[in-house]
């Protein structure tokens, strides 16, 4: 059975799809920052949704909207972003889970697109489960590793993917229209030695909003990258429901 998108899809056919056992959901939750002056502002729910909706045709189940706003106060310097407290992106998860719950989800997979909603997310997966729900917060599984394989330009940071050649290739291969390689420009600021470890507006950090250099950046290569995570994604997500837990 092929997957259901529920935002394409009537209450019948959701009704339906979960009766027949396909209980798993997936939950892409994005953000709109920027990303320097070459990619929309919606790049992260655009990789996540794309990443979550090949989870949800590769296990049958229901793709849920993306959340197209998240944690992201370190971008707030630059025009158009638009952030959410950490609390309501806890209680988003919260409140889309117990309606999930509430027609037939038994396994909710969060599908998350940004760093700054980590914290938040992981927050309202530990209330969830000690509620006795079964959910799962996958956080990009093996980007480092493929991005360490795939890219020709350095880091700007150990990890750090941001408008840089990783996540400009991931979005050529995703939403192509939506890039300007007219506008590419490298960008390596100086980080300072705590970076990761306490709160830094990007905009003190980076003019442009690029951290590295997205001029090698190809469709190929995104590619590569959204199938190798997607593929760690499954073995995640296998080893989840392996262990015990509802699907």
């Amino acid at each position: 059975m092929a997957m259901i998108d529920t935002a394409r899809s009537s209450w019948t056919d959701v009704r339906d799809h979960v009766a027949a056992g396909n209980t798993i959901a997936f939950l892409p939750f994005g953000a709109l920052e920027q990303h320097g002056p070459h990619l929309p502002l919606s790049t992260d729910t655009i990789q996540c949704a794309g990443i979550a909706a090949r989870l949800a045709e590769h296990y049958s189940g229901l793709l849920l909207p993306a959340v197209p706003y998240g944690q992201t106060w370190d971008n707030g310097g630059y025009p158009g972003t638009i952030s959410l407290a950490a609390s309501t992106v806890t209680a988003i998860c919260l409140d889309i889970a117990a309606s999930a719950r509430s027609f037939g989800v038994t396994t909710l997979v969060i599908v998350n697109g940004d760093y700054g909603n980590r914290a938040p997310v992981h927050a309202a997966a530990a209330q969830l489960i000690d509620a006795g729900a079964d959910v799962l917060v996958l956080d990009y599984p093996g980007l480092v590793e493929v991005g360490d394989a795939v890219k020709e330009s350095p880091w700007a940071a150990p990890g750090l993917c941001h408008a840089d050649e990783l996540e400009t290739s991931m979005v050529l291969a995703l939403e192509p229209e939506l890039v300007h390689p007219d506008r590419y420009v490298a960008e390596y600021p100086e980080m300072p030695a705590d970076f990761g470890t306490r709160p830094i507006r990007f905009d003190t950090l980076s003019e442009s909003g690029v951290f590295g250099d997205p001029r090698l950046s190809t469709a190929q290569k995104g590619e590569a990258i959204v199938s190798f995570v997607v593929q760690r994604s499954i073995e995640e997500i296998d080893a989840h429901l392996g262990s015990g837990a509802r699907e």
